[in-house]
Formats: C-alpha cells, sequence, structure tokens
C-alpha cells in the first residue's frame, strides 16, 4: 500500500466490514484499516477523509470496528474528516442471497417498523462532502458529519418506487423470529431500533452545507428508477 500511495495529497478512506464464520469480525475489520492508514502516514499523507457508518445513541462511533479504526486514525493522521452515512438508497438495488434489504419478487424486507421514518443518503452525496472536505480541509479537519438526505417510512419509500418504476413494490418488516433465524446480529439490530436507537442526522443543516443534497425522489429521477425498473423486471 505504501507504494500505491506514494505522491498522494490525501486519501478517501473507506475500510469494509469484514466478516467470519461467526459474524462480523471486528479484528479483521481493524487490521485492515489500521494497515491502510498506517501507510498513508508512513508517506506523509496528511488528510485523510473517513467514511464509517451513522451513529446511534450508545454507539456514537457506529460501530465497534468503524470506531477502533476512527481512533487510529486520530492518532495517525494530522487532519480527519469523519463522514457518517446512514442507510445507502442504493441499499434497494441490493440482491442479498438472505432475502433482505433489496427487492425481490416485488417485496422489499427489512428490520424497520412500515411507518416510522428511516433515513437514507445517495452515495453520490458521500462523494460531493468528500468533495468538500478536501477542497476546504481547513473548514473540516477534525469535524464529524452524520450523513442523511432524505427520512421517508418505509411504506413511503416503497410507494414512491413503485410510482417511479411503474411496478407495484410492497414493504414486509422481518419478524424477531425471522431475523434471529438470518442473523443473531441481525436480530440485535432490530431489537435496538425498537428501543429507539436512531440515525440523527440534521438534514437541513447538511443542505446548507451542500445545497444539492438527493431527496429519495431526486435519485430515483436521477438514477435510481431507471436501475430499480431493470432488476425488477429481471426478479419478477
Amino acid at each position: 500500500m505504501p507504494a500505491a500511495l506514494e505522491g498522494a495529497a490525501a486519501l478517501f478512506a473507506v475500510p469494509p466490514v469484514a466478516f467470519g464464520p461467526d459474524g462480523t469480525d471486528v479484528e479483521r475489520e481493524f487490521a485492515r484499516g489500521q494497515a491502510l492508514i498506517d501507510a498513508a502516514a508512513d508517506v506523509g499523507i496528511e488528510h485523510v477523509v473517513f467514511t464509517g457508518v451513522a451513529s446511534t445513541p450508545g454507539r456514537p462511533g457506529g460501530t465497534e470496528g468503524k470506531k477502533r479504526i476512527k481512533d487510529h486514525l486520530r492518532e495517525r493522521i494530522q487532519s480527519v474528516t469523519v463522514l457518517r452515512p446512514a442507510r445507502f438508497m442504493s441499499n434497494y438495488l441490493a440482491s442479498t442471497p438472505i432475502g433482505l434489504d433489496g427487492i425481490v419478487h416485488g417485496v422489499h424486507r427489512h428490520i424497520f417498523p412500515p411507518d416510522e421514518p428511516v433515513q437514507i443518503i445517495a452515495v453520490e452525496d458521500i462523494a460531493e462532502f468528500a468533495a468538500l472536505a478536501f477542497d476546504q480541509p481547513d473548514r473540516f479537519a477534525g469535524r464529524s458529519l452524520e450523513l442523511a438526505g432524505d427520512a421517508p417510512t418505509p411504506a413511503e419509500a416503497v410507494a414512491a418506487i413503485s410510482e417511479a418504476t411503474r411496478t407495484a413494490v410492497r414493504y414486509e418488516q422481518v419478524t424477531h423470529a425471522e431475523a434471529t433465524a438470518l442473523n443473531p446480529e441481525i436480530a440485535q439490530a432490530r431489537e435496538h431500533w425498537a428501543a429507539g436507537s436512531r440515525w440523527h442526522a440534521d438534514i437541513e443543516v447538511l443542505r446548507v452545507i451542500h445545497p444539492g443534497l438527493r431527496t429519495l425522489a431526486d435519485w430515483l429521477a436521477e438514477s435510481g428508477a431507471v436501475l430499480l425498473r431493470k432488476l425488477l423486471l429481471e426478479t419478477a
């Protein structure tokens, strides 16, 4: 990695979550992030924009792996901006073997209650905030931004997708038993959400920083509807 980073002025770091036989592998995730950060420090990179995950009450760093990487990053790199995005709008395009988060046979399934808002963001807007941080390092150095661009309920989201794609899509909330059968970590996330643990980006403030911040309707009109229509036709 030092050879790959040689000559770079800054780094956009997105260390991926790692999985093992027992679920999330925090040690492997941290080791990968640590290696990237150390390589950046060794070649003299002074500014890193780090993308983690949105935080919730009781989990200010998002997840254990992301928190440990962020702490190591602040120890090694002089100027750090942390982005914490909520759920991606493009997750509606996901094709997962467990049947959660994408749209399968016209059904979108997830852990969220159908009539409670869920914050989401277009990945394009994560790039926009990263570009702002790189362009204005003095303004964004040391800052952590919780990112979201919209907060529809799951029922509102599938209604918007149905209208935009002209294809009927409905929402189903997985039960606790179904979530447990999929993965105990999914069941735990469902329990935390039911207990009131929510993402909390201030969307109106973010829109002042980045006036072009996309709503779900914007994302659907820009690219999402075309991609989803293709996906829905393939899985019909």
